[in-house]
Order: structure tokens, then sequence, then C-alpha cells
């Protein structure tokens, strides 16, 4: 039997670090890096006597999350204790939520390749504290404990075992990290493992209605990995079932650098957690004033985004969804758009040049170092002539570097456009006269020589003619 015969079925379980400013249950602060264990206190380290008070923050932002992905959000939920030993959790369980969380029922759409649209169930969203970090010393055979991010906020979203494929698995976790920075709860930077995804992948013979065995791969935090990651439990998992073995329950861990999986362990249940309410933490009630004043602060989603962008802006469907597809992208677009009112060009400088960049350099659309008042500045000066579109893309790359006002760039680089008509003609005639034969093809109606001519023109200048002049020169030259 081949792949075809075989059904994939995946579920995903999204941890995404909350943007507060302190820890969930003490005053510590969450930001990221920070000499070890200098982000934490007697409470986060679990001194004996101390005790942890939930941070408000965390429950709104979930809540926000909830009503964004639109769940049910629960009036009465608590926090439960995990037990399980954690190496980097000095309490040696977790503080999370089991059958009561705050956030239950929702969804979310993904738009397929087809452009159909389909629905994805969350199963639930709750709260929970991330572990600290473990610092494996080679060399000197043990390992370290950095508690800094012990106690940081998390949501855990969980999804029903609605997705099909490794692309709509990349499509759902997409669309979650739009949600999540748009709504602003979660900065979504995967690098620093602000979003991360434990994937459980299974297969069954197309037409079973009964689940395969599930695996579970954890900490995932980038698309890439992920995609592979499920492609290769696919394939693993059919070549078991075909070779008449057993798919066994057991948590993987993904290996980026040989591109397979390697058993960590047996998967536990929840049965084997052993939650129990937490005895030091009152209950989490929630009125119904509370949920819509949150409600209210919730703004324009992607897809709201998209629809605006195509009728205000005319962009078309797919420019549309690329763009909104980032909040970062989003926002630069219409920052700049409403400095230079020419939400075309802004459109294609950041669908074209500046992804270009990013993918080149593995970056991040947060991390573009420069905001809309230098985009719509470079816009501008290719507008009123000040430089060519060739030029204009050099100033990107410097943007990219060493980020300043473009005008500034050009007048420190020399890179001003030429467009005095005395100086373009010499130019013009100097190229027409050491190229007779593309001249000859012009003339003979091969309206290529014309591009030809003009790109030796703008090779002399370095890029610093008026292309629009040259054009139009050569013509008016080579019709004498």
């Amino acid at each position: 039997m081949s792949r075809q015969d075989y059904e994939v079925v995946i579920g995903l379980e999204v941890h995404a670090e909350l943007s507060t400013k302190t820890k969930i249950f003490c005053s510590c602060p969450t930001e990221f890096g920070g000499e070890p264990n200098t982000h934490c206190c007697p409470i986060c380290m679990a001194l004996p006597g101390t005790l942890p008070v939930l941070n408000e923050k965390v429950v709104e932002y979930a809540v926000k999350a909830g009503l964004a992905t639109n769940c049910e959000i629960s009036k009465n939920s608590k926090n439960d204790r995990k037990n399980y030993f954690y190496p980097d959790l000095p309490k040696a369980y977790q503080i999370s939520q089991f059958d009561m969380p705050l956030c239950e029922k929702g969804y979310i759409e993904i738009e397929l390749d087809d452009g159909t649209t389909k629905k994805i169930r969350l199963t639930r969203i709750h709260i929970e504290e991330d572990a600290g970090k473990l610092n494996h010393d080679d060399f000197g055979g043990g390992s370290l404990v950095d508690l800094n991010r012990a106690g940081v906020p998390l949501i855990e979203m969980v999804s029903e075992p609605d997705i099909r494929s490794s692309e709509e698995a990349e499509k759902y976790l997409r669309k979650i990290k739009s949600i999540l920075e748009y709504i602003e709860v979660s900065d979504c930077k995967m690098q620093e493992g602000s979003l991360r995804a434990d994937v459980n992948v299974s297969v069954r013979k197309k037409g079973e209605e009964k689940l395969g065995t599930r695996t579970e791969m954890k900490n995932m935090n980038s698309f890439r990995s992920i995609v592979r990651g499920i492609e290769y439990e696919i394939d693993r998992q059919i070549d078991v079932i075909e070779e008449g073995g057993k798919v066994e329950q057991e948590t993987l861990r993904w290996d980026d650098v040989s591109g397979r999986t390697f058993s960590m362990r047996d998967k536990e249940d929840a049965q084997d957690y052993r939650y129990f309410p937490d005895p030091d933490l009152v209950a989490i009630k929630l009125s119904e004033e509370y949920i819509e004043n949150i409600r209210k602060t919730l703004p324009e989603l992607p897809e709201s985004r998209r629809k605006r962008y195509i009728e205000e802006y005319n962009l078309s469907e797919r420019d549309a969804n690329l763009i909104t597809a980032s909040k970062y992208l989003s926002d630069l677009f219409e920052g700049t758009t409403k400095i230079c009112n020419n939400p075309k060009a802004v459109s294609n400088w950041i669908l074209s040049d500046i992804s270009r960049i990013l993918n080149e350099r593995e970056m991040e659309p947060n991390q573009i170092p420069f905001g809309k008042e230098y985009l719509a500045q470079l816009i501008e000066l290719i507008e009123k002539g000040t430089i060519s579109s060739a030029i204009a893309k050099k100033v990107l790359e410097e943007l990219f570097e060493n980020p300043k006002e473009p005008s500034k760039i050009i007048e420190e680089k020399g890179w001003i456009q030429i467009s005095d008509e005395g100086a373009i003609k010499e130019v013009v005639l100097k190229i027409i006269e050491e190229n007779p034969q593309s001249v000859s093809d012009y003339k003979g109606g091969k309206e290529r020589a014309l591009g030809f001519l003009v790109g030796q023109a703008m090779k002399q200048t370095k890029g610093k003619a008026n292309p629009q002049m040259l054009n139009k020169m050569f013509i008016e030259e080579m019709q004498k």
C-alpha cells in the first residue's frame, strides 16, 4: 500500500508566552535574556513558606485570546497542580489547569490552496507557568539550571485532531501566530521560544473511523521543523504498519540536523499527572461585564483587515492575504500608506524586496530595523525622481544594515539620480556610438535592443541616470 491509502490525523498543542511584564505568580520580570537566575525570587524558586498570587493580567490575556478564537469563556475556573518531575521547576510540579480551563469550544478558519476555508476546532485554552531551562555542559558532564523562565505565564491552545496534512498544520500555526500578534498578548518570537508547539501525529487507513496510535513531538519552535517533523513521522508510522509492526504511543524529540525523531519516553495520559486543585490559589470567577469589557478592547483582526485592504486600497486578494498574515507587515503597510498615500507602491515594496531580504537573512517581520517614516520617504524619493528604482533597492539594503533617513543615505553614498538632460544626452550618444549593431537591431524592429542600450547606460552611470529620460532620449536619437 502507498501513502495515498492512509489518512493523516494531526492535533496541535500551541504554547504561547504571554507579554505580561511580570510572571504568573510573582513580580519577577518576564523579559527575555538576562544573566542566569537574575529574574527569580523565593516564589519562583519554590522556597519553603512562599505562596503564589495569580497575576490578573494573565487571565485578561487568556480571555482575550479565547474571544479572538471564538471560544466560550468560563465564568468559573481554577488552577491545578500537574505532578510530573520537572528538573527545571524547583516545586517538582507545574501549576496549570485541568478540568475547568478558562476557554473552551473555539475554532479558527484557515484558507486552503484551492480557495476554500476549513474550520479547525479548539478544544480549550488554559493558563499555566513555564519551566526553567537546563544548560547542559557536555565538557563538565553536568547540567546547570537557569530559573529566569520559570513562572513566565503561558497559554496552551489545544486543537481537536482536525488537521489532515503538514500544509494544513503550518497554515493553522501561522493563523494562530497572526491572531496572537494582532491582539498583542504574545510577541510570538519563535526564535526566543515565545511560541512553540507539541505536535501529535497518527495515521489510519482511509475509510477507518478509529484513530491510529499517536506520537507527540515536543517543543518545536519553527514552521520549517514542524513541517519536516510531520512529514517524517507520517512516513515512519506508515512504514511500521506496512512491515507488520505496531506504532507505540510515545513522546518524541525531533532532531533538525539528522531530520528524524528519537524516542524520549512513553506518552503519559492525564491520570499520570495526578492533577488536583491547587490549594494555595483561589478559584477564578469572571463576571459577564468583565468578559464584555475585554471583548470591547479587541482590535481589528486579520480577517477584517484583509477585507478592508481589498475594498479601501484596491489590493488583490493575494496581496491582502500576504500583508495581513503578519501584524508587523500590516502595521508597516498602513502607517506608510498614510504618509505617502501610495498603497500599491507600499504593497509592492513589502511583498517583493522587503520580504526577499527577510527570507535571505532568516528574519521575522518584527525584526525590521526601520519604520513607516523611512519606507514612506524612500517611496517619495522615487516618485520625485531623486533616485531610480535600482538605487532604491540599494538604499533598502542599507536601511537593513544601518537604518537612517534614506535622504541621508543617498547623499552620503552619492546616489542622487542624474536628471540633467545634457549629462544624460552625453551618455546616450556615447552608448549609441559604442553599440552600432544594437542600434541597427532596434531600427529593424527589435524592441529588446532598446532595453539593452538603456541597461548599458545605467551601468555607465552606476544606476544613477533617470531611466524614463534615458528611454525617451534613446528613441529620439535613433529616430533621427
